[in-house]
């Protein structure tokens, strides 16, 4: 079947998440400690349990990333002595540094080349279940759409992000692929919702998924021939 519709993962696809969401958590313990000090070195084993209890009362934020990481700030700094507007407002303004430094990604050296090569030629999507915004990254001239967990209210690999893609580009999902590191989330979510999928595995693992990817790259520029190939 001819593609029409490519679908990408963002996280550990188009960059390495690992360094950047290191770096964003120490840029927000550094703003912390200067604009929170109240805070103090709150161990991280005190932010996962208001994490777990958070996620206990309302499952649902789990593929709500950016409401999450507020209401773990706010219910720190409450339970730290913080007053309720106070808590709210250090809450936010911490996000911000959060997220303007979990934007500081450094992408694949093919992705720019690629994404051009790739959007003359075909619809362009993503889908993600992280709080990264394609427009802050200077991306979002390649991509048609960007569909997030956060504004869904559902992520990956329920294959519910997967149909409103295809929805979005009015694609059937026999002219569809989906790109993505991950075996559950991108590979399974794919093909439960009749795109096929390939896996992007630049480490070389081996595969470990419930069922196979329809193909898999070391990286994103063999992406091309790959899909000339299947045309």
């Amino acid at each position: 079947m001819t593609v029409q519709l490519i679908t990408f993962d963002l996280d550990d696809t188009l960059w390495e998440v690992a360094p950047v969401m290191t770096s964003a958590e120490a840029v927000l313990r550094d703003w912390l400690s200067l604009n929170a000090s109240r805070l103090g070195p709150v161990p991280v084993e005190h932010l996962w349990r208001i994490r777990a209890r958070l996620l206990e009362a309302e499952p649902l934020l789990k593929h709500r990333l950016s409401e999450l990481r507020r209401r773990i700030l706010f219910h720190a700094l409450e339970e730290a002595g913080y007053a309720h507007e106070d808590a709210v407002h250090l809450a936010e303004a911490g996000f911000q540094v959060f997220l303007a430094a979990r934007h500081e990604v450094q992408l694949f050296s093919d992705v720019h080349p690629t994404l051009e090569t790739l959007a003359s030629r075909y619809r362009l999507g993503v889908i993600t279940n992280g709080n990264a915004d394609v427009r802050r990254l200077g991306l979002a001239d390649y991509f048609q759409f960007a569909l997030c967990a956060e504004e869904l209210g559902i992520g990956k690999p329920d294959p519910a992000p997967f149909r409103e893609a295809l929805s979005r580009a009015g694609i059937a999902a026999e002219h569809a692929v989906h790109i993505g590191d991950h075996p559950d989330d991108d590979i399974a979510g794919a093909k439960a919702a009749g795109l096929r999928a390939i896996w992007f595995n630049p480490r070389g693992l081996d595969w470990a998924g419930p069922q196979p990817a329809d193909a898999e790259v070391r990286s994103l520029a063999e992406l091309p021939a790959l899909l000339q190939r299947w045309a």
